[in-house]
């Protein structure tokens, strides 16, 4: 994971680009980045949900937020089963593995928001 100094210097150099190009690619660009950015406090609050995993699906990340959920309910099935200890240590251990991306929140969508925009930005300059 990039800095957030870095994740702003990316950014930055994003926007130094984009104001380079003519009215009407950047009124496009603009556009379809309003479209596509993802809020960070969303994000973190996804993850706040007790439900491991969420916050991957709003990311687009499909096969990571199905296997946390996957593990999740697994969790979930043992401590139904009988079997408290094990339902709870996986529960516990999903949970502790996604705290990191609770704490980093802001860097994680900045650095997806930025990959957005440096992609929408390359679809405009090779239509060129």
């Amino acid at each position: 994971m990039k800095s957030k100094q870095q994740l702003e210097q990316d950014e930055e150099e994003i926007r130094i680009l984009v104001r380079k190009l003519p009215d009407e690619q950047r009124s496009i660009f603009y556009s379809q980045v309003e479209e596509n950015l993802k809020d960070p406090d969303t994000y973190a609050a996804l993850n706040f949900i007790f439900i491991a995993g969420l916050h991957h699906f709003y990311l687009g990340k499909m096969i990571r937020g199905t296997i946390n959920i996957v593990i999740f309910l697994i969790g979930i099935a043992w401590i139904i089963a009988g079997h408290l200890i094990i339902g709870i240590v996986f529960i516990v251990a999903i949970s502790a593995v996604e705290l990191g991306a609770l704490f980093q929140a802001q860097q994680i969508v900045k650095a997806y928001n930025n990959n957005i925009m440096q992609r929408i930005y390359q679809e405009l300059i090779q239509k060129c």
